[in-house]
């Protein structure tokens, strides 16, 4: 799976998140030492009562242009590594993200 996946709702996102740093923002796509990609993000908020999640979604709902709403963590909630769900068109979601991230992926079809 790479860091970004089509899905039939919308578009999955494989993330890496660290909490308390020192400011919010979006670092990239990395790649593991298993090989795996995802898009690596720091938040401010410290990982308590969801408030490192909640300030995920705010950050990345504002950096790809979208409703918070829209974006939603379906795995890994209380872990570093999460797997976001964005629900909307897969093609244009896939589009966008690939442009704003300047990265590529690992398409591997619909999940």
């Amino acid at each position: 799976m790479g860091w970004l996946n089509r899905h039939a709702e919308g578009a999955r996102v494989a993330l890496r998140v660290t909490p308390r740093a020192a400011s919010s923002r979006v670092q990239g796509v990395e790649v593991d030492g298993a090989g795996k990609a995802h898009l690596a993000v720091r938040v401010s908020a410290p990982p308590e009562a969801g408030k490192a999640n909640a300030a995920l979604i705010k950050l990345l709902a504002r950096r790809w242009r979208l409703a918070q709403r829209d974006l939603e963590v379906v795995s890994g909630a209380g872990a570093r590594q999460k797997v976001l769900h964005v629900h909307g068109s897969p093609d244009a979601l896939l589009a966008r993200l690939r442009a704003i991230e300047g990265a590529p992926d690992d398409d591997a079809g619909a999940t």
